[in-house]
């Protein structure tokens, strides 16, 4: 990284799939249904940004996954070019 850009470091706050999912359904207005099939592992069994050294530091997160997942969205939809998807 080099400039003025966003780094996506994470939290430290561990979140399941099953509520990332459901954070991202609720940002873009999905209405649908999602359909879990539980004789598949879902991969990793922990999905955590260790970020003690970047608090030691006295670096800390500015912005929470529901509005990261917004931010990232609502800048795709602004700047996607749509008809080539």
């Amino acid at each position: 990284y080099s400039g003025m850009q966003h780094v996506n470091i994470g939290t430290g706050k561990e979140v399941t799939i099953k509520q990332l999912a459901e954070t991202v359904l609720k940002c873009v207005g999905f209405q649908g249904k999602i359909v879990w099939n539980h004789d598949m592992p879902d991969g990793t069994p922990r999905k955590l940004t260790n970020v003690d050294k970047l608090h030691s530091l006295g670096w800390t997160h500015k912005v929470e996954l529901e509005a990261g997942v917004e931010l990232a969205y609502n800048w795709f939809k602004e700047n996607v070019d749509h008809a080539r998807l």
